[in-house]
């Protein structure tokens, strides 16, 4: 691979991330969980994992306030859509059903028609609240009152995108399978033709050697050859899921080219985030040293047990009437023509949780504001943004604060000395920063955790 190639498979937005989720209030000192009042800044994280799994982990005595900067609006747009399906009510949404559609919605690149009408509905609500919404939040877990009205803008006019594609002339519509394969065919380049090949080693020699065995060949052959991660239905799989198209501008003879296509991760997969990882021994069983379950397996139990955890801890002001009493009995495959489509204003209400957006380079401003002095009992950085960890993050920490840094493990296009060498610079910057490795044992080595100084 050429080094101009180096990062290609990665993409150039995150749209997932690049280690499993995890509750960033536990961590290896256990100073943080002495509070009672939690403030999470979450930088670049690219979905709402961390965001579920920590509020899954609240007591009920415990409040949270998560703070989210990325470095795109389609980003954060995306991450408003997840959001949006999570605190979906049941009643609106059975639990299985919703967890299949997030999941649907999360890692493929070609949805169902039952599922582009929810994702169309979302996007439609979530327009209306981010164009009519000016100082008050319309849902405290999806709050956009702190982003500039530009801002505003592009996240209501990506919204509008997803609900009314472009059919013809001069913005046609994109074919996400020709955009996935011509990302396939640039990474590869004269190793295309052998594709299978390539996709097998990068499995067997590179994810399986990560502790990722639980990711089954078939379905990483077909998510790296379709961008199809979960086929849970039986079903057409046949509408592209406009929440993974996004724009990148090219120079083409001096002059700027916005392209719309696909251009995130087509090597590491949305398997990382809920699908290598859990708790549950009875899904990393092996049989003739072979995984019983999948990573598709694990992702549809954790995503629902997370489910589960949020309906314990959330309430509604408006809560849904069921539909389906009136449609009388009826099977799983028919229950997402009949649900409830919910307004945000119906969505779950978690109690003593807050999610809030902030502007896409306000990680530099933080610190001349007051309210954010020594303010954040967690930073959290992912590996898209790491660069801009610096040393005015001091400021904005919290006494005993600490400091979570994704690290290149999972990033499959680096060589072992590259992603040492990754490692070892993040813990330059966070020394920079007045931050310190954590002393204790750290079991998680997809991240590296660091607490603040003593001054």
């Amino acid at each position: 691979m050429t080094t101009g190639r180096t990062m290609e498979g990665a993409g150039c937005i995150t749209w997932w991330g690049f280690s499993p989720a995890r509750d960033l209030l536990s961590i290896p000192t256990g100073k943080i969980r002495r509070e009672g009042k939690f403030n999470i800044l979450l930088v670049g994280s690219g979905d709402p994992r961390h965001v579920l799994k920590t509020i899954s982990q609240l007591s009920e005595t415990e409040s949270l306030h998560i703070w989210v900067i990325e470095n795109s609006m389609e980003v954060v747009a995306r991450q408003q859509l997840l959001l949006f399906l999570a605190l979906t009510h049941q009643e609106s949404m059975g639990l299985h059903e919703k967890t299949e559609v997030f999941l649907e919605v999360f890692g493929n690149s070609e949805i169902r028609s039952q599922t582009e009408d929810v994702l169309k509905h979302a996007a439609s609500q979530l327009c209306l609240a981010v164009t009519e919404t000016f100082e008050t939040a319309v849902h405290s877990c999806l709050d956009t009152t702190m982003l500039k009205f530009k801002e505003r803008d592009e996240l209501a006019r990506i919204f509008k995108l997803w609900v009314q594609p472009p059919s013809c002339g001069r913005h046609a519509p994109v074919s996400i399978v020709k955009a996935w394969d011509g990302r396939v065919r640039q990474h590869l380049g004269t190793r295309y033709d052998h594709r299978i090949g390539c996709f097998d080693w990068d499995l067997t020699m590179k994810l399986h050697q990560k502790e990722c065995g639980v990711i089954n060949k078939q379905q990483y052959v077909r998510w790296r050859e379709r961008g199809m991660a979960y086929e849970m239905r039986e079903g057409l799989y046949q509408i592209a899921n406009q929440s993974l198209l996004s724009t990148r501008i090219f120079n083409q003879r001096g002059d700027k080219v916005a392209v719309r296509g696909y251009w995130g991760d087509i090597v590491s997969s949305p398997y990382l985030s809920f699908g290598i990882d859990t708790d549950e021994e009875e899904l990393l069983k092996k049989q003739n040293g072979q995984h019983v379950k999948t990573a598709q397996d694990i992702s549809y139990s954790n995503v629902q047990a997370l489910f589960q955890s949020l309906s314990c801890r959330g309430c509604s002001q408006s809560a849904p009437q069921a539909e389906t009493e009136k449609a009388g009995v009826k099977g799983p495959a028919s229950q997402s023509e009949t649900h409830h489509k919910p307004t945000i204003s119906e969505l779950m209400i978690l109690n003593g949780v807050l999610v809030t957006f902030l502007p896409l380079d306000s990680l530099r401003k933080l610190p001349e504001k007051q309210k954010f002095n020594k303010f954040f009992n967690v930073i959290y950085f992912a590996t898209s943004l790491v660069q801009q960890l610096g040393p005015t993050l001091r400021q904005i920490a919290a006494p005993n604060a600490v400091l979570i840094v994704e690290l290149a493990k999972y990033l499959l296009d680096l060589t072992k000395e590259q992603e040492k060498g990754f490692a070892e610079r993040v813990s330059e910057l966070a020394k920079e920063a007045g931050f310190e490795p954590c002393q204790q044992e750290n079991r998680d080595d997809a991240h590296a955790t660091f607490t603040l100084q003593k001054e």
